[in-house]
């Protein structure tokens, strides 16, 4: 039973439903409304074009609008009003990623305002607050007056809820008392509160700056405006979140939006003189590039521990497993701090003890982790959950990656009982059938446990589903790459017996995948072994993560290269995820006929290595091209499947994550696949391999790449058919190798 009262430090809340709050009604819309989408660490911000989080009539419209920060929405109205009228959209941007801005007018209002009278600037950012200013002008000859307002509600809903959880019970909405009345009436300032089923109390505490509301009508703050003709009148307000009296977010918040703006600013200049600039001859492809450094630096995500590359917006603002490894392998070139942040902060999760909720197992990478209300109350196992049979085999090959990169000896001696332990989860469950696989412990896990962790994804070629315990084709060559990797390691660490011992057991695996998983008839690689050792005989994009790491011989690896051409698989901006012959085949699937840039990028890699480099530039150049048709030029999650057909634009998916963080660093390995480089910092070594620009770029310039403990400027530049590599400068003692 929930208390009548409850008492926080000096404050007293009482429930919602004994302090009847007065209603200010929304402005319903009918139709679904375009979002924007701004992010800073752990907190995001999604609203209408007009930065309103507003009421729909419609059932369907998108909720997953408001104001969320680790995992539960804190705002879920915000909406501005001019006489109780929603104002007229002349503009809106959020293109820089941490602030969201907004120019509008006033519609007609009789016997007050003709339309277009007020100019009204509306700028909303995030830095460990939300914070906000409004300037309105009057643009008409005469002193006008109105009434301005903008209504606030915090559901304080848990993210699963949002997405579509059920739950039986919730907690309860509290309202905030001084003196027996609202407290905004005593202090100026609206407090909206919650107590969790776990007894936690979470607040949305607004602040008002400039000047202070005439009054409030609930949760509404109502300015009563007076303007002398172009004059102009700001107001504004912090936002910040609060769970049992501290704040949640894990970023200090600053007092004013001035000072947060200028805290960004100089976050993201660190970061970006930290970063290697890359630049092309094209604007346009540009403007790709630059989009994608800056949804790097909007992406990561601050821990206890370090920063990491969060899955993407807004479902999957976390710490995950798989998502995070790949996005940090993806951006090394870039900036390889990520790498090192994320392969540190997944160990201190690594797994313990066996726990069939979470399907946690002793040396296990986690697959998710959430702080929300349901992961607290144990109605979801995320506290972390590790429901992924391939991220622990992703983390040893980005622990290799990112030594190769940096020679970084201390977290290459630091991780190394953690690699171990890794290795030692592969090998036991690899025991029983000499493969890694998955099936699904938990009550609320993930059915299916690889990147395609949707409930319908894994079908025969005649579209059944198949039968777990499933081993995935590309999870067998992400174990036969960490032990080749790791067997080099060993060798650096004179553990000789471990080296052996792993280059022995990755050319047996390598061996009986071969046999195993090749489909004779289609001369392709089967998507999985079924829990019976039957092949899972469908045609889709998995065979493509197989390319670039040497599991597949020779002659096997160019047949599927060359079907993953084939029309049924290729539709003119990327590779399908299964193929359109297939009865599962949908193109609006999430796995079963959609397109996925990191995907792509995989294969692209894949293709190179192969020496199929028209192969993998015609699949960079479709990739860059659907690029550039996306809003801010900016890859989505995923696309769907349709074919491209002369003068036709690639199809949206309804609800694909954007920014979304594997999806991004696809730009970055897309780069490096056309140059190929090959770093070897341990050895002072990086090697340059039979680069080539696609056909739309002409030039490619590298500044302040590091490898090791050099910095490198590169220039590439391309004369018909034959790239040139030049170093342009060099402030260090690395070799540099080009081949051609």
């Amino acid at each position: 039973m929930l208390p009548d009262i409850v008492e926080l430090d000096d404050k007293i809340f009482v429930p919602f439903d004994r302090e009847p709050i007065p209603e200010w009604p929304c402005v319903l819309n009918e139709e679904p409304q375009p979002t924007l989408t701004i992010k800073d660490h752990d907190m995001f911000l999604v609203t209408d074009t007009l930065g309103n989080i507003v009421c729909s009539l419609r059932d369907d419209v998108d909720t997953s609008m408001g104001l969320f920060c680790k995992d539960t929405r804190f705002l879920s109205r915000l909406e501005l009003q001019i006489e109780g009228r929603a104002p007229v959209l002349l503009n809106s941007t959020a293109d820089k990623g941490f602030v969201l801005s907004v120019l509008c007018t006033n519609p007609r209002i009789e016997n007050l305002l003709a339309p277009d009278t007020l100019g009204i600037r509306r700028e909303l950012l995030l830095n460990g607050a939300l914070f906000s200013e409004i300037e309105v002008t009057n643009y008409s000859t005469n002193t006008v007056s109105f009434e301005l307002s903008i209504s606030f509600d915090a559901d304080f809903v848990d993210l699963f809820e949002v997405r579509g959880f059920g739950r039986q019970k919730r907690g309860q909405l509290l309202r905030s008392i001084r003196d027996g009345k609202p407290a905004e009436q005593e202090t100026g300032e609206l407090t909206l509160a919650y107590q969790g089923l776990d007894g936690s109390i979470m607040e949305s505490r607004i602040q008002f700056n400039h000047r202070q509301p005439d009054l409030f009508k609930g949760y509404t703050a109502i300015w009563r405006l007076e303007l002398p003709s172009h004059q102009s009148e700001t107001i504004g307000y912090r936002l910040q979140m609060f769970t049992n009296n501290q704040p949640i977010s894990t970023i200090q918040a600053p007092i004013t939006l001035g000072q947060a703006k200028a805290a960004e600013l100089q976050e993201e200049q660190s970061w970006t003189q930290q970063s290697t600039r890359i630049r092309s001859d094209k604007a346009i492809f540009n403007q790709a590039i630059e989009r994608a450094e800056k949804d790097v630096y909007l992406l990561r995500q601050s821990f206890d521990k370090g920063t990491v590359l969060s899955a993407g917006v807004p479902w999957f603002s976390t710490l995950f497993g798989r998502d995070s490894i790949i996005a940090a392998s993806q951006i090394l070139m870039y900036n390889p701090s990520i790498a090192r942040e994320t392969l540190m902060i997944l160990a201190e999760y690594q797994g313990k003890i066996n726990d069939e909720w979470r399907d946690e197992e002793p040396g296990k990478i986690l697959h998710e982790i959430r702080f929300g209300e349901m992961a607290r109350c144990g109605e979801v196992p995320h506290t972390p959950y590790y429901g992924t049979v391939d991220a622990t085999p992703l983390w040893l090959m980005l622990y290799a990656e990112y030594y190769a990169w940096t020679a970084d000896g201390e977290t290459l001696d630091c991780l190394w009982p953690n690699a171990l332990a890794a290795m030692d989860w592969i090998d036991r469950n690899c025991q029983e059938t000499g493969y890694l696989r998955y099936a699904c412990r938990s009550s609320r896990g993930l059915v299916n446990q690889g990147w395609k962790d949707s409930g319908d994804c894994i079908v025969y070629r005649k579209g059944q589903l198949a039968k777990p315990p499933i081993a995935l084709c590309e999870v067998q060559a992400y174990v036969y790459a960490a032990k080749v990797r790791l067997a080099e390691i060993a060798r650096i660490k004179k553990r000789f017996d471990l080296s052996e011992r792993w280059l022995e057991e990755a050319n047996d695996l390598k061996a009986r995948f071969n046999r195993d998983f090749w489909l004779e008839d289609e001369s392709f690689c089967a998507l999985a072994l079924d829990g019976d050792g039957n092949q899972v005989d469908s045609i889709t994009s998995n065979p493509g993560h197989c390319l670039h790491l040497g599991i597949l011989t020779p002659e096997k690896a160019h047949s599927v290269a060359e079907r993953l051409t084939a029309p049924d698989m290729f539709n003119g901006w990327g590779i399908r995820t299964l193929s359109s012959l297939s009865p599962a085949y949908n193109p609006m699937g999430y796995h079963i006929g959609s397109v996925w840039p990191h995907d792509n990028s995989l294969i692209a890699m894949g293709l190179r290595s192969l020496g199929s480099i028209d192969r993998a530039l015609e699949l960079c150049q479709g990739l860059i091209d659907m690029t550039l048709h996306q809003p801010y030029q900016r890859p989505p999650e995923l696309f769907c499947g349709y074919e491209r057909n002369g003068d036709n634009t690639p199809i949206r998916y309804p609800v694909a994550c954007s920014p979304q963080a594997w999806a991004t660093g696809s730009i970055f390995q897309l780069l490096q696949m056309t140059i190929d480089l090959v770093p070897d910092a341990p050895n002072n070594y990086l090697r340059i391999i039979d680069p080539a620009l696609p056909e739309s770029i002409e030039s490619l310039s590298l500044h302040n790449l590091r490898v090791g403990g050099t910095l490198l400027d590169l220039e590439f530049e391309r004369t018909g058919n034959t790239t040139s590599c030049r170093v342009a400068k060099k402030r260090g003692n690395l070799r540099v190798v080009i081949e051609a």
